[in-house]
């Protein structure tokens, strides 16, 4: 995540010295590609996780390869250039705004992936074998996602 930040960082300071117009353009292109997250996800057919035996692997394994994959995820990039924008006032500095952002959102992130780690491990049982009910209720996510996005105005 952050590697992702400090990029988003450094190219919409860029892109703020550039046009206002662009960032509907780039808020509007994030509305539709969660849009299209949310159709793929809820056709998606179900798969029962409790058929599925996974490989023991140590905890530095799985920190270094869940880094790589997130690190190498153009989606985050595509994510934070489609929500930051609204939040940035062109009238001030871009970066010291960037990175109260990024500060911010790691902060938020982080206290709200550990919740949903929790409450995974809670209803694993009850998700694991309903692939279809959970492959909704995630479109449904990431159609929630992309109405909010489409209903902020910037200014």
């Amino acid at each position: 995540m952050v590697p992702q930040l400090a990029l988003t960082v450094l190219g919409m300071t860029g892109l703020l010295a550039l046009a206002g117009e662009l960032f509907e353009w780039v808020r509007w292109i994030g509305v539709a590609y969660l849009v299209y997250l949310g159709i793929q996800t809820w056709r998606a057919p179900g798969i029962d996780l409790t058929q599925i035996k996974p490989e023991p692997r140590s905890a530095r394994s799985i920190f270094w390869r869940g880094f790589l994959v997130s690190s190498s995820n153009p989606k985050t990039l595509l994510f934070y250039g489609a929500f930051f924008p609204q939040f940035i006032s062109p009238d001030a500095d871009v970066v010291p705004q960037l990175l109260l952002l990024s500060a911010s959102f790691l902060t938020i992130a982080l206290t709200f992936d550990s919740c949903w780690a929790l409450a995974a491990d809670r209803l694993r049982g009850l998700l694991a074998s309903r692939g279809l009910m959970r492959n909704r209720l995630t479109g449904s996510f990431y159609f929630a996602a992309a109405v909010g996005l489409a209903s902020v105005k910037r200014g």
